[in-house]
C-alpha cells in the first residue's frame, strides 16, 4: 500500500468519505460522524484526513466540550479495506499530539464505543478503558405495582413546567452528581438548554414530592418526556432523583414515580451505571423480563 497522505479536513470530505465507508456499523459511529468538521478554535477542535493516492479513506477528530472539561473527545475512522494497516493508529497519534496544543491544556481523551464492535477493539489496543456503561432499557405497562399516594402529608404526584427554576435546579443538580465519574459543570442554563427547552424536545415533565410542596414538600424524583404524543411506542424519558436522599429513600422515590408512568405506557430510559437508585429498580424488571434492553450498551472509555 502506497504511503498515505495526511492534511486538514476540507469541506466535501463528508460526502466523499460516506461513499468509502457506506453505513455506519454503530449508533456511536453515526453520532461521531456528525462532528467531523473542519478544525476550529472556537470550540476548539482538531480533524484530520488520510488520503490514499488523493482518495479520502479515513479521519478522525478531537475536540473540547465545556459541559464535561477534564477530557477531550475523540473519534477515529477508517475505511475496512485500510483497516489493521497502522492507519487508525497513525491518526489517533496525530490527534493526541494535536490534544497537547489544547487551549485548555487537557490531553486525556474519551471516546463511546459498542462493546465487542470494531471500535471497542481498537480503543482498547490503544490503551482506553471503560470508565462507564450506558443503557437504554424499555419498561412495559404495569411492570410496577401502583403506589398509594393518598396518605396525608405524604409523597405527592404533580405535574411540572419545563421552565421552574426548581425543576431546573433539580435536573442540574442530579446531572452534575451523576457525572462525577467525568465531571460535569452544569448550569442552570445548561440545564434549560439542552434537556429542558422545546429545541431540546422537552414536553413536559411530572415530579415526586417528598410532601405537599405548600408544607415544605421538596423533588424526591423527577421525569422529562421528549415524546410529544402518547401512542403505544415507548415514551423517551430523562428520569433522574435527589441524590443527596438514602439510597433506600431514592430507590422507592425512582419507583413509585415509574410505577405511575408505566401504568398504562411504556417508557424508554437511559440508564448509566452511576445512576445507582435508577439501576436499581430497573434491575429486577430486566430479570423478571418486564422490561428489556435495547439494543447494545454504550461504553465509554478513557485514558
Amino acid at each position: 500500500m502506497a504511503e498515505l497522505n495526511y492534511r486538514q479536513w476540507h469541506d466535501g470530505d463528508d460526502l466523499a468519505l460516506l461513499e468509502i465507508w457506506g453505513d455506519p456499523e454503530t449508533r456511536q459511529a453515526e453520532h461521531f460522524r456528525g462532528v467531523l468538521r473542519p478544525s476550529s478554535d472556537s470550540p476548539w477542535s482538531r480533524c484530520i484526513v488520510a488520503e490514499d493516492q488523493g482518495v479520502a479513506v479515513a479521519a478522525g477528530v478531537v475536540y473540547e466540550t465545556s459541559l464535561h472539561p477534564e477530557r477531550l473527545w475523540a473519534y477515529v475512522e477508517v475505511a475496512k479495506d485500510h483497516r489493521r494497516t497502522g492507519v487508525g493508529t497513525r491518526l489517533l497519534g496525530m490527534l493526541r499530539n494535536e490534544a497537547g496544543q489544547s487551549p485548555s491544556g487537557v490531553t486525556k481523551l474519551r471516546a463511546k464505543v459498542e462493546p465487542e464492535s470494531t471500535g471497542a477493539g481498537f480503543a482498547g489496543a490503544a490503551g482506553l478503558r471503560p470508565i462507564q456503561t450506558s443503557r437504554v432499557v424499555v419498561v412495559q405497562p404495569g411492570a410496577l405495582p401502583l403506589p398509594d399516594l393518598s396518605a396525608e402529608g405524604g409523597p405527592q404526584l404533580e405535574e411540572a413546567a419545563t421552565g421552574s427554576v426548581e425543576l431546573t435546579t433539580a435536573v442540574t443538580d442530579f446531572y452534575n452528581s451523576v457525572h462525577v465519574w467525568d465531571r460535569a459543570d452544569m448550569t442552570l442554563g445548561r440545564a434549560q438548554q439542552m434537556l429542558l427547552s422545546d429545541a431540546a424536545g422537552a414536553s413536559g415533565a411530572v415530579v415526586l414530592r417528598s410532601a405537599p410542596k405548600d408544607q415544605g414538600g421538596t423533588i424526591s424524583a423527577f421525569a422529562v418526556s421528549y415524546t410529544q404524543q402518547r401512542t403505544d411506542a415507548p415514551a423517551d424519558v430523562l428520569l433522574g432523583y435527589d441524590t443527596a436522599l438514602e439510597p433506600a429513600e431514592a430507590e422507592q422515590a425512582v419507583r413509585s414515580l415509574l410505577a405511575m408512568l408505566v401504568h398504562q405506557y411504556p417508557v424508554q430510559v437511559e440508564v448509566d451505571d452511576s445512576m445507582t437508585a435508577v439501576a436499581a429498580v430497573l434491575e429486577p424488571l430486566l430479570a423478571a423480563g418486564t422490561a428489556v434492553q435495547s439494543g447494545p450498551a454504550t461504553s465509554i472509555v478513557s485514558d
